[in-house]
């Protein structure tokens, strides 16, 4: 709504933005990303999911209305600049505690303790990417601020990352600045949070966890890189929290996904980069948002037709609302991650399944009623009436989600099997699975190649010697 607005006013034509009261502070905070710190908006009392439609005509007639009027007939206060530091301006000198003090009470840390950024550490990052300090990656909403390499440095310093992870920094930055990705919706009300999964010779490389523990603090690697996207997040991007991150119930920073990829060459199976349109052995990293995620135990049997009715039950208990981004504006953007560990696609694999056959087994078995589908639209997306038969009529979505009027016909809560994404890592010895509820095109999947430099050999010898 801001963003129309902002086109508007700079068009010349007034505009008014209808915000709900607990969105008030995000649009202050969102519009000086928009470079229109004044930008009109009218109060809407409340929250319209909760009210009768009495109060709701009420506020909206006695508050809403009125302040309409006001911000179409009145011309915009003018507003005031803030001047920020430069990019290699010392912004505070002192020790360990003051500099954290610093970082804390200027909100630049998650309230844990930082590394401090100094000239010296940062250097020695930016001598793992042949990138210029200077090179921008893009412009990131909502602050509007350009993602520069320098800015990568600092933050990676900060989040407690070793010097020779910055070629995985960089690329994770490249995809944040995907538009396919979202980065904008990266503080929408479900409180989403990024997994970042990691592929090729760099896991070893780097020593990242694969095995037992999976998705666990602990391990630097996995852990550091996991805290520093959530810092980019709020220092450069600019999602922090009462202010453009409105997460109701927020997930942390999750660590590193690194996939078992000696299991997956032992079995025959493609790793995720290939999925994502790589090749096998490119280091590669791929980001998408999730809105939770469950761990589901003892997937027992000894054979395909015995496990996976276990995995699709459990991705059918993680995905309610979210089948919203199957139709509705979603549009087919639900990209499911289910994360197995070693001995149950050794076991599917001894079959002779391969991991598309795993998906087009969810893909068929992962199933709703059309009616319970249906209701869980109604109810989820505040929209009285909602009906498959008229979206697969107007060519919307597929016609697999009415293939008969029987309310109780089985449908797919994806388009088509590879919208199913599925991870190889944890205890290679325990049969458990991992499901994530993906959060549409909010976080779209989005991967991208590692760079690393000419020297990465001696670099990273030398990195580890000391």
């Amino acid at each position: 709504m801001l963003r129309a607005s902002a086109i508007c006013e700079e068009a010349g034509y007034p505009s008014a933005s209808l915000v709900c009261e607990g969105f008030m502070g995000q649009a202050a905070t969102s519009s000086v990303g928009l470079g229109m710190p004044t930008i009109p908006v009218a109060l809407v009392p409340g929250h319209v999911g909760t009210q009768t439609k009495d109060e709701l005509r009420r506020n909206i007639l006695e508050v809403t209305t009125r302040q309409v009027a006001q911000c179409l007939m009145r011309e915009p206060a003018s507003a005031s600049t803030t001047i920020e530091p430069g990019p290699r301006d010392i912004v505070v000198r002192g020790g360990f505690k003051a500099v954290n003090r610093y970082f804390y009470e200027n909100e630049l840390s998650d309230g844990l303790p930082i590394v401090p950024p100094t000239r010296e550490a940062i250097e020695e990052f930016l001598r793992f990417t042949p990138r210029h300090a200077d090179e921008s990656l893009g412009v990131l909403l909502p602050d509007s601020r350009s993602a520069t390499i320098w800015s990568i440095a600092v933050n990676g310093v900060m989040a407690g990352c070793r010097p020779e992870y910055m070629p995985i920094l960089v690329a994770l930055v490249e995809a944040m600045c995907d538009p396919d990705y979202g980065v904008e919706h990266s503080g929408n009300t479900p409180g989403a949070d990024t997994l970042i999964i990691l592929n090729g010779p760099i896991i070893k490389d780097l020593g990242f966890n694969y095995t037992q523990g999976a998705l666990r603090d602990g391990f630097m690697p996995n852990t550091s890189i996991g805290r520093f996207w959530r810092l980019y997040l709020r220092n450069v991007t600019g999602f922090l929290p009462h202010k453009n991150d409105k997460a109701t119930y927020g997930n942390t920073w999750r660590v590193v996904l690194a996939e078992n990829e000696d299991v997956l060459r032992e079995i025959g199976w493609e790793p995720n980069s290939v999925d994502m349109g790589f090749n096998a052995g490119d280091n590669t990293v791929t980001i998408a948002r999730y809105t939770g995620g469950g761990s589901y135990s003892s997937v027992s049997g000894s054979t395909p037709e015995q496990m996976l009715p276990y995995v699709a039950d459990s991705v059918l208990k993680l995905h309610t609302w979210q089948l919203h981004f199957t139709v509705s504006h979603g549009n087919g953007t639900l990209r499911p991650l289910v994360v197995l560990t070693p001995i149950i696609v050794k076991t599917i694999a001894k079959a002779g399944w391969s991991k598309l056959d795993v998906k087009r087994y969810l893909y068929e078995h992962a199933r709703l009623p059309a009616c319970e589908f249906e209701r869980y639209l109604r109810d989820w997306t505040i929209r009285g009436t909602w009906n498959l038969e008229e979206d697969v009529r107007f060519g919307r979505i597929p016609k697999v989600f009415f293939e008969s009027s029987d309310p109780n016909r089985l449908v797919p809560i994806v388009w088509e099997p590879e919208d199913f994404m599925i991870a190889v890592t944890g205890d290679p010895l325990r049969n458990n699975l991992y499901v994530f509820a993906h959060n549409g095109f909010l976080g779209y999947p989005t991967a991208k190649k590692i760079e690393l430099p000419r020297d990465w050999e001696r670099l990273l010898a030398a990195a580890q010697e000391s």
